[in-house]
């Protein structure tokens, strides 16, 4: 076997192959404070802040399964829409969606979400409210992706991204087919 394969063997056994990151992308000149809620078991992740106008990617472990949210310089801890995904779910499938269920007034805070190179599909609003986020519990709208990078917009303003289009045909899913609940 090729030393290559032996050394990719190696990192995959370790856990190190692939890392799952959420680069965060400041629309505006807000800087804002990113709170991460892991599900139980899962690791912490450090708060980070993203200063306004910039970006900040952050590494999750393999499997972490959890949300964030965002809260502006000078305002309260108070959570907000939500950036919520689940890394290397069934199939090593990355399922992620933006929440507005506990507080849909939230339209500072995290806006939109999708893979980092495919581009779709997309979850969240440009403006708030939209039928692209997931507003009620068990609502259809947890996208999925095979990437292990995503993107999350934070603030006022938009992005140019290349070659996109509202992708409303990509599948989305419920929660409990992800939570593995699901019945036929």
């Amino acid at each position: 076997m090729p030393s290559f394969m032996k050394l990719a063997s190696f990192l995959a056994a370790a856990g190190l192959a692939v890392a799952n990151t959420v680069t965060f992308k400041s629309l505006d000149d807000t800087a804002r404070t990113i709170v991460f809620t892991p599900n139980s078991g899962m690791s912490a992740i450090d708060t980070i802040t993203v200063p306004g106008g910039q970006d900040a990617t952050v590494e999750f472990p393999h499997g972490w399964i959890g949300n964030w949210y965002a809260v502006s310089d000078g305002a309260d801890n108070v959570p907000g829409m939500l950036g919520e995904v689940a890394f290397n779910g069934w199939n090593d499938v990355t399922f992620f969606d933006v929440s507005a269920i506990v507080n849909p007034n939230d339209h500072n805070g995290v806006k939109e979400m999708w893979p980092a190179k495919g581009e779709t599909p997309t979850s969240g609003c440009t403006v708030f409210p939209c039928n692209n986020a997931y507003y009620i519990w068990d609502d259809v709208q947890t996208k999925a992706t095979s990437e292990q990078d995503l993107i999350c917009t934070l603030g006022s303003g938009t992005l140019t991204r290349r070659n996109v289009e509202k992708d409303e045909s990509s599948p989305s899913f419920k929660r409990d087919f992800i939570n593995g609940r699901w019945t036929r």
